[in-house]
């Protein structure tokens, strides 16, 4: 393993992202990303993510020097173009305007289009439940997933996350893949040889399959719970594609073309004000919400992303370890 400071990974991170040709400002939003990502113990949204990265940019599936276009859309909507950039321009330069519709009106939701997409979303809650609003994301991907009862892709990943704003402490926040698990943890067990655990993955024969290279290249990855995870994967398809003017999984499969980029797609993100909507009495109400978190810790049971904060404390002191192989790789990019 080789150990790296947060500021020697972000550093290896821009060295990478500049020598690849991104522009600066692409360069630090997205090192700062992959970073969080291995700062938190999220290795599959970490370092590694570099490699898909450059690989998408050398593949022409993304703009390097590509600038968001902020539109105004209505009184309650936002709509970003990343103009095939990575996402994470086009989400700062929506912010503002989506956190002021939503104080303006209690709700607001802001469409990303057209944007290349790798990171997690806990991150964008983050920032929206630092401005003090509740948040909610979801995108689709690519399609990797089959349906409940099926046996070819057909659903992205489709991730869904919520941020809840709690004073004095770190939010609330849960961000999960509805499929049984995220893609990059199967890329990891390929990269280590290591068997999947089964309910993961089906081969070309649509039979349970615990070979990581079989499911990604030939079979299919499983939605979480059967069917209901399934009908949310549907659901993300629905409303983070058609209803904001982007693509399903499937067609940004088709536009991927067989070249294996980091998806093209769009993004929904939709913020709610707890004062807007209680007014005087949104302090009372609030607390109550602390209460919830109490009983649920009180049983014993740990809140999602408390791991996440727990491993973020102690890289800030410690700094990360990644494995040597993903080093060398990493270093490569830079020759």
């Amino acid at each position: 393993m080789t150990r790296l400071t947060l500021t020697e990974a972000h550093e290896l991170a821009a060295d990478i992202l500049r020598h690849a040709g991104f522009s600066e400002a692409f360069v630090q939003a997205i090192a700062a990303t992959v970073t969080a990502g291995e700062r938190d113990g999220c290795t599959s949204h970490g370092l590694w993510r570099l490699l898909g990265i450059v690989r998408t940019l050398k593949s022409g599936k993304a703009v390097a020097d590509a600038e968001p276009e902020v539109i105004d859309q209505a009184p309650s909507l936002v709509r970003v173009d990343a103009h095939g950039g990575f996402s994470q321009l086009a989400f700062a330069a929506g912010l503002p305007l989506l956190a002021d519709k939503a104080r303006r009106n209690g709700i607001a939701a802001m469409a990303i289009n057209r944007c290349v997409h790798f990171s997690a979303l806990w991150a964008e809650m983050e920032a929206i439940t630092e401005l003090g609003l509740v948040a909610l994301a979801c995108n689709p991907t690519q399609a990797y997933v089959a349906p409940a009862g099926g046996s070819r892709p057909l659903f992205g990943t489709n991730p869904i996350a919520f941020g809840w704003p709690r004073a004095g402490g770190h939010p609330f926040v849960f961000d999960f893949a509805t499929s049984a698990v995220a893609r990059g943890e199967i890329e990891l067990h390929r990269r280590s040889g290591a068997p999947l655990p089964a309910g993961w993955g089906v081969d070309r024969s649509g039979q349970p399959s615990s070979e990581a290279a079989e499911v990604l290249d030939h079979g299919a990855m499983l939605t979480f719970g059967g069917h209901k995870g399934s009908a949310l994967s549907a659901m993300i398809e629905l409303i983070a594609g058609p209803l904001i003017g982007d693509l399903t999984s499937l067609e940004s499969g088709a536009f991927d073309g067989g070249v294996n980029a980091l998806p093209y797609h769009g993004e929904l993100i939709i913020a709610l004000d707890p004062q807007r909507f209680l007014g005087e009495q949104a302090d009372q109400h609030l607390a109550r919400a602390e209460g919830l978190f109490e009983a649920i810790q009180g049983q014993g049971a740990r809140l999602p992303s408390q791991r996440r904060y727990e491993a973020r404390a102690k890289s800030l002191v410690e700094g990360v370890e990644i494995n040597d192989g993903l080093y060398r790789d990493l270093q490569a990019l830079l020759a």
